[in-house]
């Protein structure tokens, strides 16, 4: 039995227990622990070794190859050292494995007969070293891989002090394989800047040297003489500022700056080109919108002729007429003919209100209007306008804002959506009538022309023939139409358009071929309440008559106008006051002269128009009630539709009986 302690002595036994490296002694051929300190224990993970041999002891150590290193160490006689060697330590048959990095000795013990009696074992754990550099190898070759893949050039630059005073020159250090490439230097590392470019070297320095000093990065562009070549550099200054080290990154950016001067060069010529280019253009431009106007004109002008011919021919016909037959005393004939000149002229003045629609002129009278009431009070008549074949639904939203209009005006513009809507399904088909609140974003309200807000729709939809990308572009346009020639004027849905932007809103037309079509009109909503309206009733020319105590103030520049409305007004019984402009009218208005109603044209001679006059009338007589007669509408002098309180607006040519029924109105209101 052998004991750890037999063959040293105590001073030995205390450092064998405490040597930080681990030491065993292996006795005879077959390698017994005779000795085994604390150090390897732990190495092996092991207590029970002395007595035993290594191969009982630690067969994982047997297994990789260390039995047979001893082996030949016993064998030889000759010692056998190792660095960073691999142990892979198991210290249970079944327990985990523990890779451990070891230096170790094995050194012959040689007896007095010279053979080898034993084998010391010296050696050290550098587990933790041996990672580290391993990690730091691994580290390295990374860096330089990376140094080397990387597209740009990049260099170290290491100041030193030269002949020209302190970090006056620098030597490159380090370089990766595009530095070569960009820059277009081979075999950089270890050249002085003052070598390779002496006639640059100043400004190079004092770049790079200020950056050294003050630890800014700066990002340039440069070109480099030697070379031709035009980089796109950054510096950076290695910390800390001692190493005299400033890092280097640059491209090869000659291509592009080759390219930016020849653009500039062709910028130079190109604004040239350009005027050149936009005054052809502007020609021909010039040109085609001239013959385009000219094509609008002569749709416009060959419509309005075709039109007002065919009227013409039947009013001066009718004269004609009416004059042949007085000459031969057949005035029974005569009320036929009066009757046909003034249905000729209605359609005139319906042709003209039309064309003023489209091109939002007409005279309007807005009001407060609930549109859904309108529309239940037209049904009737839409109905019996589209016949039996065509089912009529209205759908009317609850909660209807009120919106502000001419509710004639709109009234002539749902028919004619709903007559429209009636020709586009000669088979018969659905009608529907609907209205609805809109609230219009920015988006929405640019896709139809609006002003963002709140609105009031009006949809006609129809399950007819639909309308293709082409005519729906045209349909608004003036006397364009589908309809075979004598079957429709093109204006009626002109006078649509006209007449919703007129009034502030929009008109648009959805529709899809075969699958029908929904045409809506936009209304701006009224914040106001919708005022009650009182529906105008026939009168007899009895009850139209005046009471003899009210005098009226007609004013008009058209002598043949004026006339008639004045002996109108005096066989009714009132008495009239004539003026041809606004300067005499005003002074018989400035006058004691006791005025219940001035009727005025809009459009007078002399500097004042009829607005100005009924303002000026107002100041000395506030409460005076204003119609305003007129054959255009002179929306800036009316305020664009938004009259005053007391003032009215009727549009010429009007039937007599329907301008006394307004006068009577406005002279006796509660009557």
């Amino acid at each position: 039995m052998y004991s750890e302690t037999d063959n040293i002595g105590p001073i030995l036994t205390q450092l064998f227990e405490q040597a930080p490296t681990f030491i065993a002694l292996l006795r005879g051929p077959e390698h017994r622990f005779e000795l085994a300190n604390p150090s390897y224990k732990k190495l092996v993970g092991r207590d029970d070794l002395i007595g035993r041999t290594v191969a009982d002891a630690l067969p994982d150590a047997a297994a990789q190859g260390f039995l047979k290193i001893l082996d030949d160490v016993y064998r030889s006689g000759q010692a056998y050292s190792a660095s960073g060697a691999l142990y892979a330590v198991q210290s249970a048959p079944q327990g985990p494995v523990t890779e451990r990095y070891i230096d170790f000795l094995y050194q012959p013990i040689i007896g007095a007969n010279g053979t080898v009696e034993a084998i010391f074992v010296e050696g050290s754990d550098v587990t933790e070293r041996t990672l580290a550099e391993r990690a730091r190898h691994e580290s390295e070759e990374l860096y330089k891989g990376l140094f080397d893949a990387i597209d740009e050039g990049f260099c170290v630059i290491e100041f030193f002090d030269g002949p020209e005073g302190p970090n006056s020159d620098y030597i490159h250090i380090q370089a990766n394989d595009a530095y070569a490439r960009h820059a277009g230097i081979p075999n950089v590392v270890g050249q002085k800047l003052r070598e390779m470019v002496p006639a640059e070297a100043d400004a190079w320095v004092a770049r790079y040297g200020e950056v050294l000093r003050t630890g800014e990065p700066i990002r340039f562009q440069q070109e480099l003489v030697a070379t031709g070549r035009y980089l796109e550099l950054a510096a950076v200054r290695i910390e800390p500022e001692s190493k005299r080290q400033v890092a280097v990154m640059f491209q090869d950016i000659t291509a592009r700056r080759r390219a930016e001067l020849a653009l500039a060069k062709l910028n130079a010529t190109l604004e040239q080109q350009v005027e050149e280019r936009s005054a052809e253009l502007m020609v021909a431009e010039e040109a085609l919108r001239h013959s385009q106007k000219m094509e609008a004109v002569g749709q416009l002008t060959g419509g309005l002729a075709h039109d007002f011919n065919n009227i013409l021919a039947g009013i001066s016909g009718s004269l004609e007429m009416m004059s042949t037959r007085l000459a031969q005393g057949r005035v029974g004939d005569l009320e036929r003919y009066i009757n046909g000149a003034v249905g000729a002229t209605k359609r005139a003045a319906a042709l003209t209100q039309r064309l003023l629609a489209f091109s939002r002129r007409q005279t309007l009278d807005p009001k407060p209007l609930n549109i859904n009431s309108l529309v239940d009070g037209m049904l009737d008549l839409i109905t019996r306008s589209v016949g039996p074949g065509i089912k009529v639904e209205t759908v009317g939203a609850a909660g209807l804002w009120a919106t502000y209009v001419d509710a004639g005006q709109l009234e002539n513009a749902l028919l004619n959506l709903c007559i429209n809507a009636r020709d586009a399904m000669p088979s018969g088909g659905n009608l529907t009538i609907e209205t609805c609140n809109r609230w219009m974003d920015d988006r929405s309200a640019r896709v139809r022309g609006l002003e963002p807000g709140q609105y009031v729709s009006l949809c006609v939809s129809d399950t007819g023939t639909g309308m293709s990308q082409e005519i729906i572009d045209r349909a608004f346009d003036p006397f364009y139409t589908t309809k075979p020639i004598g079957q429709g004027t093109g204006l009626g849905l002109s006078m649509v358009y006209g007449f919703a932007g007129q009034s502030g809103g929009a008109a648009r037309i959805y529709s899809e071929l075969g699958k029908g079509t929904m045409i809506c009109l936009y209304l701006p909503r009224h914040a106001g309440e919708v005022e009650a309206t009182d529906v105008e009733k026939e009168a007899t020319t009895d009850a139209l008559r005046a009471d003899g105590e009210e005098t009226i103030l007609v004013v008009d520049d058209e002598p043949l106008v004026r006339m008639l409305a004045v002996e109108e007004l005096q066989d009714l019984g009132y008495s009239v006051i004539e003026a041809e402009d606004g300067a005499s009218a005003l002074r018989i208005l400035n006058s004691a002269r006791d005025i219940s109603l001035l009727i005025t044209d809009v459009g007078l001679p002399g500097g004042m128009n009829g607005r100005q006059l009924a303002d000026a009338a107002r100041v000395k007589r506030p409460e005076l009630e204003v119609l305003f007669i007129t054959g255009y509408a002179e929306n800036a002098v009316l305020n664009h539709g938004h009259l005053d309180h007391g003032m009215h607006v009727m549009t010429k040519p009007f039937q007599l009986d329907a301008f006394a029924q307004r006068v009577k109105a406005l002279v006796h209101p509660k009557q």
